[in-house]
């Protein structure tokens, strides 16, 4: 008889499935996993757990297919404890995560009624179930099967991470390699249903027949799609949007491309989106950041039609959707484009060169913010960086905070250029972690990274991934001395009654610069002429891994932004998306939205 470690035969079922990197942070009850999976993966080790898990799952973000994937490995208790961040905000973006979790023994586990009996045991099924496709525990050998039908679940619609628990005994457990199937087999996944031909033909007809369309696509569309579709989508000619989760998926410098509508979205785009007639939105769950909390007043004028694979979303009953589509949007979109060739007709020239007036004459960097002559402004800021972005770039904006929110106002992305967050989440320190993971998957790729101090501070310990691994990377950090966002909420709402935003108010920070010099990374602080610098130019010329500090004026405003009020009754209302504050001037306003003037759409 011929026999195998379990630990061996696990991973190399994982390298048949395409996984070719491990993320992870060593542990005593993971000390066969390590071993096994040294030799067979391009293997990283991190700092802290919830930086492996993050890293994992951007990686496995910004690539396309199945080949070439990560996986993150943890050891029980802490080391599990600690990835728990990372997990669920895989799961709220829908995003592939495998996580391979160590455990004490089997003999060693705690029974009905205790809470531990193995040294760092803690139940990780449990813990991480409502937030998996998959979570189980793998307590023989007998379970391969169930164990890869899991992983194979991951990558299925709707995406989403993975736990499999593994006990040392299981995995030093021998097996008897003649009786190991040959393959898992597939993995069951939510299904989406096929709208049919005569579905897509009525919405390719709604397109034409409307004198007021927008294309809204999200995230559900897949870059590939996207990428295929490239020529198709210029030539359209009908207004198209994007959300955060899509806004690389068409190329910002479309002329029929017209922003990221959203709570913190492009202000032309939200006025523009709440006067279509007909929206057609792909592969968006159309969530509250997308609607607006407000979200009864989304899209007052307009007939949506919404596409998405999972029936949960169109039954969550937000927003007041007119034609709910489970199915794929990707199918819809090619068909859609390829099949019935949908184009502007010419009763819709009108709108679109409405669409184009608002869009000029309104900019991403507005005058309304406040101007230092000592910092840098954060919307100027942005539409530099966009010039430094070409087809073989990357963009990580943080996930929390005004250097996030600004992002998807103010950036320009290119054909071809990606840009990763998790928004859904919103945690500070996102960034770093996140950044690493893309720039390992995509070593050909440059990497920018834009990060608040505030988010950045917490997750630090990952810049010993990045001096270790990576040459493709540049971290631009804004120095603003804490949470921006939080200084602004309780300058708003609680009349300037800091607490915890600031040095002021109770936080401590570093000096950067001592602080990259400690990892031997190069480090500039931007001057007040920017990208534009010759200096700038040259650093980032010089240098594949660097920090570039950029000075944000602590009481930066950040405009445009939805506002929101506390009501009587002690509970906040939103404004609708294209009350987005401050207000224009009544004239400018009527010639930017005149099918808005109405009582109920604009009051």
């Amino acid at each position: 008889m011929s026999t195998t470690k379990f630990s061996d035969l696990l991973t190399e079922k994982l390298l048949e499935l395409g996984y070719s990197h491990c993320y992870f942070v060593a542990g005593g009850n993971i000390m066969h996993l390590l071993n096994s999976v040294r030799s067979r993966f391009t293997c990283i080790p991190f700092a802290h757990e919830v930086g492996a898990a993050i890293a994992t799952e951007y990686h496995n973000a910004s690539i396309s297919g199945l080949q070439g994937r990560a996986f993150c490995l943890v050891t029980a208790g802490p080391g599990l404890t600690n990835a728990i961040s990372g997990v669920a905000g895989a799961w709220q973006e829908s995003r592939e995560l495998l996580i391979l979790g160590g455990q004490v023994k089997t003999a060693d586990l705690a029974g009905p009624g205790l809470r531990q009996r193995g040294i760092q045991e803690v139940n990780g099924v449990e813990l991480l179930r409502s937030i998996t496709k998959a979570a189980l525990r793998i307590d023989s050998p007998a379970q391969l099967v169930e164990a890869l039908q899991a992983v194979r679940l991951g990558s299925t619609p709707r995406k989403g991470p993975v736990f499999l628990e593994l006990p040392l005994d299981t995995q030093a457990s021998l097996v008897d390699t003649v009786a190991v199937p040959a393959t898992a087999g597939e993995a069951p996944s939510l299904p989406i249903a096929s709208l049919g031909s005569e579905w897509i033909a009525q919405i390719a007809a709604r397109l034409s027949q409307a004198i007021r369309p927008v294309v809204l696509i999200g995230g559900g569309v897949e870059r590939a799609t996207s990428l295929e579709l490239a020529q198709e989508l210029a030539n359209c000619g009908l207004p198209l949007m994007t959300t955060y989760n899509g806004a690389d998926r068409v190329n910002n410098q479309l002329v029929n491309y017209f922003g990221r509508p959203n709570t913190w979205g492009m202000r032309y785009s939200n006025i523009l989106l709440q006067q279509a007639d007909l929206i057609v939105a792909l592969g968006t769950r159309l969530g509250m950041q997308q609607t607006g909390f407000n979200w009864e007043e989304f899209a007052p004028l307009a007939h949506l039609i919404q596409v998405e694979i999972d029936p949960a979303e169109l039954a969550k009953g937000h927003p007041k959707v007119d034609e709910p589509c489970c199915g794929d949007a990707n199918e819809v979109l090619r068909l859609l484009l390829v099949e019935h060739h949908i184009v502007l007709q010419p009763h819709q020239q009108g709108w679109l060169e409405h669409c184009r007036l608002v869009k000029s004459s309104l900019p991403l960097s507005e005058d309304c913010n406040s101007r230092n002559l000592h910092y840098i402004n954060p919307y100027d800021f942005w539409v530099q960086l966009s010039g430094q972005l070409d087809g073989n770039s990357a963009l990580v904006p943080c996930s929390s905070g005004s250097s996030f929110t600004s992002s998807y106002q103010a950036v320009t992305l290119p054909a071809g250029t990606q840009m990763l967050s998790n928004k859904s989440q919103a945690a500070m320190g996102y960034g770093l972690s996140g950044a690493i993971g893309v720039a390992l998957a995509n070593r050909d790729r440059r990497v920018f990274l834009v990060e608040g101090d505030g988010g950045f501070l917490q997750n630090i310990q990952e810049l010993a991934v990045a001096r270790k691994n990576l040459n493709n990377l540049g971290i631009y950090l804004w120095v603003n001395n804490g949470y921006a966002s939080i200084r602004m909420t309780q300058k708003t709402y609680f009349q300037g009654a800091w607490l915890g935003c600031d040095t002021e108010s109770g936080l401590g920070f570093p000096d950067w610069s001592t602080l990259f010099a400690s990892f031997d990374i190069p480090v500039l602080s931007m001057g007040p002429e920017g990208f534009a610098s010759d200096i700038t130019q040259k650093f980032i010329r010089e240098n594949g891994l660097y920090a570039v500090l950029v000075p944000i004026d602590p009481a930066q405003t950040f405009f445009p932004k939805i506002s929101s009020f506390i009501t009587p009754s002690g509970g906040m209302k939103s404004n609708a998306l294209h009350k987005i504050g401050p207000d224009l001037p009544e004239d400018l306003y009527r010639r930017m939205a005149p099918h808005l003037l109405t009582p109920t759409a604009y009051s």
